[in-house]
């Protein structure tokens, strides 16, 4: 197996997969989207909503904030030694006191211990106060799943098999760039880009009769984190537990 990195960013992660089947890839894909635990907020406490905006509204929109934590620092809920009650190692609470007249950013949303959890973005807009409008509320965040809710969703992960030009007798013609697919119109195939000196150059007509082929030994996989891990951090995640589960697996087989 080899890995080809195209697009390395703390948000997004891309690379060519070699010598791997697409069972493969689609298992990361599942397991980066629906079971990386990430830190959302689950419940909220007002203690006071002057505006004309529901409570479950709100709750909802702060629900949504994408919260950077330490994953050292957290355990879930079912696994903790509190037995599911809530403490400081699988809670944080999060309080927003403000009045108005004023718009209240996720950057208002104090931690209790903003050195292992707190919003990731300062900017996202959660509510607007009138003059003398009151909002105080007391939000509680835990670790979850996407498979559970998509506020805990880690990632958007996607992958497609490394596309080429082919004659009607399937010799490959031409391969694309790194950075652009092929791209068919009517019965015919754009002018293909190929990858040359660092740059994308135009390589020329390719016959109306040929087509795009996947190839399905290369594969081309894309993480594109939505949450408060890096997108390395969910594909490492991802790969330890695809492994934890084929381990569980041949365990099950063992004692048959």
């Amino acid at each position: 197996m080899h890995i080809n990195v195209i697009e390395r960013n703390d948000r997004k992660l891309r690379f060519v997969l070699e010598g791997a089947t697409p069972q493969l890839a689609n298992a990361l894909r599942r397991i980066a989207m629906m079971e990386v635990p990430v830190l959302a907020i689950d419940s909220v406490d007002f203690y006071s909503n002057d505006t004309a905006m529901y409570d479950e509204v709100v709750a909802h929109r702060l629900g949504l904030v994408p919260l950077w934590f330490d994953s050292k620092n957290f355990n879930t809920m079912e696994e903790c030694d509190c037995e599911s009650k809530g403490c400081s190692n699988c809670q944080i609470v999060m309080v927003i006191d403000k009045t108005g007249p004023m718009t209240v950013y996720s950057k208002d949303m104090k931690s209790s211990d903003a050195k292992t959890a707190k919003p990731l973005m300062e900017d996202i807009p959660i509510i607007e106060l009138a003059k003398d409008e009151k909002f105080k509320a007391e939000a509680t965040a835990r670790l979850g799943t996407g498979a559970e809710h998509a506020k805990w969703q880690a990632a958007k992960a996607w992958y497609m098999g490394w596309p080429t030009v082919v004659d009607k007798d399937g010799k490959v013609l031409v391969e694309p760039c790194d950075e652009h697919a092929l791209l068919m119109e009517g019965s015919g195939v754009l002018p293909a880009k190929a990858y040359q000196d660092g740059k994308c150059k135009v390589k020329g007509e390719v016959s109306p009769g040929a087509k795009i082929r996947n190839d399905s030994s290369k594969i081309i996989f894309t993480i594109e984190s939505i949450s408060g891990l890096k997108a390395e951090e969910v594909l490492a995640k991802s790969i330890e537990i695809l492994r934890d589960k084929a381990k569980e697996f041949g365990k099950q087989v063992s004692s048959l």
